[in-house]
């Protein structure tokens, strides 16, 4: 297949020209191999390297992945030494999405009119988190750049590949249900009361289990709409309440206390806490805008106060292991201790590297035993729920027929 590709040579010209390959990784390899920093690489489905990933995780039309590869590219861009207005400049004439190259091109103006990159991104939050504007912004006074993009494409790629394995293992159980609960009301609407019509012409007495599925039947056909409506209605007045504050820290409480889910997302938002912390620390933001920001992208009502507490406790001079040990069920011991030695030893940033290691191994865990276990339960409810409902329907058949 051949590839149309754009790219900057090592003493940071353009070049550009067409490479034969089988696949777009291929194609890749072959040109870096040559020394090129690709800037657009097309093949026969017309898209850039920025619009090939797909929309996954899309903030204001900018997909996780477009942000891992911008990253990338940004941080390829200032290793070859290229000026950060070019860099932008290259980037949005080589943007596969209308939106994307709007952003770029106003990241370059501002650029051009003498601001900072940080604060050119900062214009636009829906894009770039208050995470990712002091990252680069403590890359700016660092003078690290290069190193700080590859920071937030590999943080960016970790978290979204953790979180959607989480939420993948809950679509499957939730989507089955949905399934199970749609063909039983189905079959208690439209089957059952055509076969309960024959069970009673003969006025003899039904087994209780029979009585109740035929009483379900009557119920979901006599008064199924207005159940629905309350249902919609009732579950709009739920999705409301969501949104207000006690609404979404109700929202939050609730996941953490669902068995084995709850854990799962603890454990998730713990790899969150630990993994931001542990990057910033590192890039050179202090400890309070580093507990400040990771409070806000926590997403989580729970921690995001537990975080806010230990802020206003390291300000006044406390440690952040010892606001955290108040909390012994959404912070475990572990994760205290191991605090508590990073802020004795001055390794916080390494500490908290581990711990973020070391809960994403958990979650993985935690994931792939929650699949495991999922599918004998619902095979199991399902037989059961199916059964029962032939088994009320059948033997009442049965036994008439054997009475004739």
């Amino acid at each position: 297949m051949e590839f149309k590709y754009e790219a900057l040579d090592s003493a940071g010209k353009p070049a550009g020209g067409v490479v034969n390959a089988a696949t777009q990784d291929a194609a890749i390899m072959t040109l870096q191999r040559r020394g090129l920093t690709i800037t657009s690489l097309s093949g026969s489905q017309k898209k850039g390297l920025l619009g090939s990933l797909g929309n996954i995780t899309v903030f204001g039309g900018v997909s996780n992945r477009d942000l891992v590869i911008l990253s990338r590219q940004i941080a390829t861009l200032f290793e070859a030494q290229v000026s950060a207005l070019r860099v932008f400049r290259l980037l949005a004439e080589q943007a596969g999405k209308p939106y994307l190259q709007q952003i770029l091109t106003e990241i370059s103006d501002d650029l051009q009119n003498g601001s900072s990159i940080s604060k050119a991104l900062d214009k636009h939050p829906k894009v770039f988190s208050s995470f990712y504007v002091n990252m680069v912004r403590a890359g700016e006074e660092s003078g690290k750049l290069d190193q700080t993009f590859l920071f937030l494409a590999d943080y960016i790629d970790r978290s979204y590949e953790l979180t959607s394995k989480a939420r993948n293992a809950l679509i499957y159980p939730a989507f089955i249900s949905l399934v199970f609960v749609a063909v039983m009301v189905l079959m208690l609407t439209f089957v059952i009361p055509k076969i309960g019509s024959i069970l009673t012409e003969d006025g003899g007495t039904l087994p209780i289990y029979t009585r109740i599925v035929l009483g379900l039947s009557s119920f979901l056909v006599d008064y199924g709409i207005f159940l629905l409506i309350a249902l919609i209605i009732g579950g709009y007045f739920v999705w409301r309440y969501t949104l207000t504050p006690a609404g979404h820290l109700a929202m939050s409480r609730l996941r953490l206390a669902i068995p084995y889910v709850g854990d799962l997302y603890q454990k998730l938002y713990l790899t969150r806490i630990a993994d931001n912390m542990h990057v910033m620390l590192t890039s050179g933001i202090s400890a309070v805008r580093a507990i400040e920001i990771t409070a806000a992208v926590v997403d989580n009502d729970v921690y995001e106060g537990i975080l806010k507490e230990a802020l206003e406790g390291v300000k006044g001079g406390a440690s952040m292991s010892s606001v955290f040990s108040q909390y012994p069920k959404e912070m475990p011991a572990i994760m205290v201790q191991m605090l508590q030695i990073g802020e004795e030893t001055g390794e916080l940033g390494s500490i908290l590297e581990r711990l973020a290691k070391f809960y994403q191994r958990e979650v993985n865990g935690a994931v792939d035993t929650l699949v495991a276990l999922i599918e004998p339960v619902l095979i199991i409810l399902l037989a059961v729920g199916v059964g029962f409902l032939l088994a009320s329907i059948l033997l009442p058949i049965y036994n008439t027929t054997a009475n004739l």
